[in-house]
Parts: structure tokens; sequence; C-alpha cells
């Protein structure tokens, strides 16, 4: 494991148990995928709002937290304000807010959303004339909403190759709709395709830096909870639970001897 997404994971641990909030499995599989993203598309934490920047939006907006510790790596805002999270008058919500935190492009939450606003923006930019692209990670259960669906066929329509689609297949949909071989559904779709092992950095930074002449589609493999063999085989229990004292030990412990 990268030693800096260790430390951020370590961060994400620590903000739950001080918080009471954050969705860590969900977190903790996204890690490399948004760290590869931030260390590869143009943006400045300096000037968040700066013309020339290309987009980035978390779709599967329960992961804030992570969303959060990343910005924060990247030196958009002081790590310590994420540790208000959740708490009253707090900038830092659950779901992430645009008019409230630096580096935020969406206001995500409601899963399927986000999709749809980026293929808005990607279209928007193309309309343009600028040479400006937009990112966006979607989950696998997210992807049992029928408006990503729409979002991807109307962005095959368009061309839109200044659309980048990174698909956390982290097999969290097991109890709804199973969608087998997301490759083949999104090449049906008339997007470009790659595989990445959604935990390698390098491999994931491959992948972004990669245009086409149509939609691209980056099936990243990962696992719910990643770091940890207690949040892996336990996903749904902590999905939305924060470690007291001794889970917390446990936790951190695990990270640290990286046994998955």
């Amino acid at each position: 494991m990268n030693s800096r997404c260790k430390e951020i994971r370590k961060e994400i641990l620590k903000i739950s148990h001080a918080s009471g909030h954050g969705h860590i499995p969900s977190s903790f599989s996204v890690i490399e995928i948004l760290y590869a993203i931030y260390d590869t598309i143009k943006h400045n934490p300096d000037e968040p709002l700066w013309e020339g920047r290309d987009v980035f939006i978390l779709s599967k907006g329960h992961a804030s937290l992570a969303h959060y510790c990343i910005l924060a790596e990247f030196g958009y805002f002081d790590l310590k304000k994420v540790y208000t999270v959740g708490s009253f008058m707090s900038n830092f919500g659950c779901h992430a807010d645009r008019l409230k935190v630096p580096g935020i492009e969406a206001s995500t939450g409601s899963l399927g959303h986000g999709i749809g606003l980026a293929v808005g923006i990607a279209k928007a930019f193309k309309i343009k004339k600028t040479d400006r692209r937009v990112f966006v990670v979607i989950g696998d259960g997210e992807a049992n909403e029928g408006s990503v669906w729409e979002a991807v066929m109307v962005a095959a329509n368009l061309r839109l190759d200044n659309l980048t689609i990174i698909y956390d297949n982290n097999m969290s949909h097991l109890r709804g709709l199973q969608i087998h071989n997301p490759a083949e559904k999104f090449k049906a779709f008339g997007c470009e395709i790659a595989e990445v092992n959604g935990h390698d950095i390098d491999a994931l930074k491959n992948e972004i830096v990669k245009k086409a002449s149509v939609i691209r589609a980056i099936i990243a493999h990962t696992k719910k909870g990643f770091g940890s063999k207690t949040l892996i085989a336990n996903h749904y229990q902590w999905h939305r639970k924060s470690p007291n004292d001794s889970e917390l030990e446990e936790l951190m412990k695990e990270l640290d001897e990286e046994t998955v």
C-alpha cells in the first residue's frame, strides 16, 4: 500500500472515531482512485475556481470523508478542519457541499446524480471549445440506478471524449441488482474500456491520462474496506459505523500489518 494512502486511511479512522460520522469501507475503496486523479488532472489548490482546471465529481457522495482527506492532502485546506465533519455549523457535511468546501465541484449524495452533472459539464466544455476534461467516480451499487445508464447513453451519443468514468467495482452491490462484467456493459453503451487494479496508483494514472475518440470507462477493481481485514469481512456491518476506542486501535493495527 502506498504510504500516503495508508496515512490517509488512518486519518479517516481517527476522524470517524472523533466525530461519529463517515462511511469508512466505502471511503477506503476509493482512496487510491482519488489520489491518482488529483495527482494527474489539472487543478490548483491555491485557486480552486481556476478557469483552466479539469473537473472531478465524486458521484458516490457517501465517500465524502475520503474526498475531504484527499483534498487536504493536496493542499486545499488544513486536515484539522475535517475533524468537524457532521457537527453543527461545520462546512464538512456527511455529503459534500460545493458551496462550503474548496475543491468540491458538485454537491452529491443522491446516487446516480453526479454522473448526470458530469455529462452536462463535459458537454458545456465541448460547446466552449475548451480542452478541459471531466472525471467522475461512480459506485457499483450506485449503478443500480437507471439514471447512471441514461447518462452514459447520452454521453456516448454526444461522443464526449473529454469525459472519463471511473467505476468503483468493490462488489458492494451483492444485495442489489447484480452487474456482471461491467466492462462489457459499458462497451455495449459505446464506451472505450480499461480495467485496472483500483488500488494501484500508477496503473490508475496510466489510464487517467489517456484520451479517446469516445467516452472512456475505467473499471477499477477494488475491495470495500481495503487495508483492513475486519472492514473487508464485515463491510455491511461497518457501512455507517464509527469505531469505539478498542475498535480504532484494532483497525489501526490492521493497517500497519497490511494483511490484505
